[in-house]
């Protein structure tokens, strides 16, 4: 259970971690930063297993890791958007950062409201009002690759041949 973070559509790269602060890879200084121009008090406020919910194309922009980075180190759970830009979509899957899709959820909840997550289901649970949400779910190959972190730790501790399997 978390708290909801709604933003709007097209929430771009630069908007959740602004290019001054691109000059590391440190995850907890991009965490500091995280939405710094657009909601000024996420970092302070943003607490482990909170959510972003979120309109379409989210993530658009620049190609970076910089930006799921700094969403993962701020304590984000999950971003549930309507859509995702497609290379902000793959760099959360490479560094362990759960997302998903949900044409719903977005219209039914406030900033924020307390939701619940099933990653595994793909449901999402609007605690105020009991309704609960289907979303896209992932293929099997993919939810080991969030569980273990992202890409690189699942390499480090899995044969390449567990992810063939599902490719």
């Amino acid at each position: 259970m978390g708290k909801v973070f709604r933003f709007s559509d097209d929430v771009n790269t630069d908007e959740i971690i602004p290019g001054r602060y691109n000059v590391t890879t440190d995850p907890k200084a991009l965490a500091e930063h995280c939405f710094f121009e657009v909601r000024t008090d996420f970092s302070k406020t943003v607490k482990g297993g909170d959510f972003i919910v979120a309109g379409e194309n989210f993530g658009c922009g620049s190609s970076r890791e910089h930006a799921p980075i700094a969403i993962k180190a701020s304590g984000i759970k999950a971003v549930i958007a309507k859509s995702f830009a497609r290379i902000f979509y793959r760099n959360c899957i490479n560094i362990g950062l759960p997302i998903m899709i949900s044409d719903e959820l977005y219209d039914l909840v406030k900033d924020g409201e307390d939701i619940e997550v099933n990653l595994k289901e793909g449901t999402i649970k609007i605690l105020k009002t009991g309704k609960v949400v289907k979303s896209k779910g992932f293929p099997d190959f993919i939810l080991k690759i969030i569980d273990a972190g992202g890409i690189v730790n699942f390499l480090k501790n899995h044969d390449i041949g567990e992810l063939e399997d599902g490719i």
